[in-house]
């Protein structure tokens, strides 16, 4: 971001003041008074004003301005400039929180300097800002299933667009990291990325939240809508926000403009909006808990984010990465992964998604000894899983031939293999040790199939036509 705003009611001085920044790879807007200078600065926050102090024909002055923009565009250093300069003026500038101070006629070295400082602090507080609102998500990506391929694919295709894009799929399953990605390969990838949890809002709180506030003993707090501007607005469970706030929404993303609570100005933003959900808001529109208006502005373009129970070809993968990341966060011992305990995770229920699976690698290494490979004793719940197989052998097979027991039994221990490696029959062949061939037909006599659901391959029993003759 390299773009100046020049005030200053001299002609000649604003238009050499530009061609010198210009050849100096900056971009520049040009303003004479102070109306034009808040058009100015309300289209698009410049990343630097540089300002005169003495302004003709404008209502405000140069020190009232720069109050102005400390008030509500904090982020942006000024500096300024006046050929009446003198000690009282320098000192009352500063105390106003311009970041520096230039004496007409300047040196134009001298200007340069100031500038280029400046411009290092603006990129340095919209940074510091960008990491206190986002805080620490990770925006990899990990996996080599279909539905994982399918994900990204669609995800990189509107990376590089402007369009609102809704993604669905379970709590847990990652649609914020799905979020992220987008926001990292796109366009917007140097704004901010301002996640609003609609469920942790209290609802009363929830339009100071977003639209910010005016007041006269507090001032100008912004809210989230302004955080993000040039950058990604993300609701998370959208279906959470009040019917209220809902409407207000709608129009702001109708108008790209809104009013802060208590205030009467209106505030022009330029952003980019992102939604998730874990329900069925169609349901939730029948039922009326959502607008049906708002919810064809947010769903242009519908992702599904699958479960891990969809990617479980993925999981030693993602496992092991959240052993590498707990490692460089949190100082935790990176141990390796045995196959055992792998294969364990993959037969495992996830209902809390990726999520769940994080939380129990970080337990197993809190818990766990300092070295040596994981091992699927150390899972939780490893156990009962096991007991409850046994007494499933026992109460399958009990009453069952030796070949019947033999047939149930591969077909439940092949289906178990497939979903394992989310239908990659190659994969699965090399693991249990048959030729892919052998094993197709195998499948075929046990009249198990795969079929395709949201982007993985599943195993199950081909439903099989019955009937009498005639």
């Amino acid at each position: 971001m390299s773009d100046i705003l020049i005030v200053d009611d001299e002609k000649d001085i604003r238009e050499l003041v530009s061609d010198i920044l210009i050849d100096e790879g900056y971009s520049t807007r040009l303003a004479a008074e102070s109306d034009e200078t808040f058009r100015q600065i309300n289209a698009e926050p410049p990343a630097l004003i540089i300002l005169d102090i003495w302004l003709k024909n404008s209502k405000l002055d140069g020190i009232d301005i720069l109050k102005t923009v400390r008030r509500d565009n904090p982020d942006i250093p000024v500096v300024i400039i006046s050929g009446h300069g003198n000690i009282e003026i320098a000192v009352a500038a500063i105390k106003q929180g311009a970041y520096d101070f230039i004496e007409k006629p300047f040196n134009i070295d001298q200007l340069m300097v100031v500038i280029s400082r400046a411009m290092e602090t603006s990129r340095l507080r919209r940074e510091n800002a960008q990491l206190k609102v986002t805080g620490f998500t990770s925006t990899t990506m990990i996996g080599d299933s279909a539905a994982f391929k399918v994900l990204t694919a669609n995800l990189d295709k509107v990376t590089t667009s402007n369009a609102r894009v809704m993604l669905t799929g379970p709590s847990g399953a990652g649609k914020e990291v799905a979020a992220r990605y987008i926001h990292a390969n796109s366009d917007r990838a140097a704004g901010p990325f301002i996640s609003v949890n609609s469920a942790s809002i209290e609802p009363e709180r929830m339009e100071e939240v977003l639209f910010g506030r005016e007041s006269s003993d507090r001032g100008y707090e912004p809210g989230l809508l302004e955080q993000a501007h040039g950058g990604i607005l993300y609701f998370d469970e959208i279906a959470d926000m009040p019917l209220g706030t809902q409407s207000k929404i709608l129009h702001v993303l109708l108008e790209q403009q809104f009013t802060r609570v208590g205030g009467k100005d209106k505030v022009r933003v330029d952003i980019r909006v992102l939604s998730s959900t874990n329900r069925d808001l169609l349901a939730e529109i029948d039922a009326g808990n959502f607008r049906e208006e708002l919810y064809h502005r947010l769903n242009v373009v519908p992702i599904e984010v699958p479960s891990l129970e969809n990617r479980r070809d993925d999981i030693p993968a993602i496992a092991r990465h959240f052993v590498d990341e707990l490692n460089k966060e949190q100082g935790l011992t990176k141990r390796e992964i045995s196959n055992e305990a792998c294969a364990v995770l993959q037969m495992q229920p996830w209902p809390g998604n990726i999520r769940q699976l994080r939380n129990v690698i970080e337990r197993i290494l809190i818990l766990g000894p300092n070295s040596g490979p994981i091992m699927p004793d150390e899972l939780p719940n490893a156990e009962h899983v096991q007991q409850d197989d046994s007494l499933g052998l026992t109460s399958n097979f009990a009453s069952l031939s030796l070949r019947d027991a033999r047939e149930m039994f591969e077909r439940e221990y092949l289906m178990v293999q497939i979903n394992r490696f989310g239908g990659n029959i190659s994969k699965t062949a090399t693991f249990v040790g048959m030729e892919r061939s052998a094993l197709h037909r195998k499948l075929k006599t046990l009249n198990v199939v795969t079929t395709n659901k949201s982007g993985a391959r599943v195993a199950e029993l081909e439903a099989v036509a019955t009937g009498t003759d005639g």
